[in-house]
């Protein structure tokens, strides 16, 4: 999928406003999640999805009542879809739905080519197809805690780590190919971790890149591993995932700014690497437990 995506989906079903992230968590194609909602649906259905060789997994936030889903030009499923449900849909066929209710949901876009790459990171044959029913919900708690990690990024993309978007994204891609494409991770992705000259590396290039965006397939790259495996290694090697590594770097990077009395709180955020003030409270707080003002107040006294 390209940025345009969330547009076309958009357009699909009638929606002006359909946010959307893109990221290539996998190495050869992009993934993806638009945020689709509409409170006053006219009563018809949804206009032509471009058939292609990809998949798309919707979680819904609001309840969807008889629900009538269509693939090829056939209606395959007359159900109920509960918050936090999810449902599996092919793009090669042709899915639809009859909307005449309101509606409200993210649609996670996956490309074949992402999940084969995912699963060739796994020592796994290619994801031929995933196991689902058309048209009908599934209870999947992983899909929707991660769905709900991205709706705050949806509405703030600006104040998001890449690397936590391709880190969630990748995620919900490998999660897909085991549950439903019956992949299987191989042996040495579940005990391996990074050699000490990839630890190195991967720290400086994350140092190194402390106030801009880095993604996560650059630090991959610059490892000599794929994206899937060095997320795993990363995590394996230093107990966290690289995008709370990096936010942790750049919280004890403010604890030295703060004691700089010259410097605003907001000079503190651009000098870190955080999108403004109010990006760097949050942080800080979740990582230290008060705001950087009352950090700095108890410093000073």
């Amino acid at each position: 999928m390209t940025g345009a995506y969330g547009q076309r989906l958009g357009e699909a079903l009638r929606v002006e406003n359909a946010p959307a992230i893109v990221t290539r968590a996998s190495r050869t194609a992009d993934m993806a999640v638009t945020e689709i909602r509409c409170d006053n649906p006219l009563p018809q259905m949804n206009g032509p999805i471009r058939q292609e060789d990809a998949f798309f997994v919707a979680l819904y936030l609001r309840d969807s009542p008889n629900r009538e889903s269509w693939e090829d030009g056939r209606r395959v499923s007359v159900c109920d879809h509960r918050i936090g449900e999810s449902s599996l849909h092919d793009l090669k066929r042709a899915p639809a739905v009859l909307i005449h209710k309101p509606y409200h949901f993210l649609a996670f876009y996956l490309p074949r080519a992402a999940l084969d790459a995912i699963a060739d990171d796994a020592n796994a044959p290619p994801i031929r197809d995933l196991s689902y029913k058309p048209g009908a919900g599934v209870n999947d708690v992983t899909i929707s805690r991660l769905g709900s990690l991205l709706l705050p990024a949806l509405s703030h993309p600006d104040q998001v780590n890449p690397l936590f978007l391709d880190h969630v994204l990748l995620a919900v891609g490998v999660h897909v190919a085991q549950t439903y494409g019956g992949m299987r991770l191989m042996s040495r992705l579940a005990r391996g971790g990074l050699a000490p000259w990839q630890q190195r590396r991967a720290t400086e290039f994350l140092r190194a890149n402390i106030k801009g965006s880095v993604a996560l397939k650059e630090v991959a790259r610059e490892c000599g591993i794929s994206v899937g495996y060095f997320s795993h290694a990363f995590r394996r090697t230093l107990g966290v995932a690289p995008h709370q590594w990096l936010i942790e770097q750049r919280v004890a990077l403010s604890k030295e700014k703060l004691r700089d009395d010259g410097l605003s709180l907001s000079d503190v955020a651009t000098e870190c690497g955080f999108s403004d003030q109010s990006h760097l409270t949050r942080a800080f707080r979740q990582t230290v437990g008060v705001s950087p003002g009352a950090w700095r107040r108890a410093l000073q006294r």
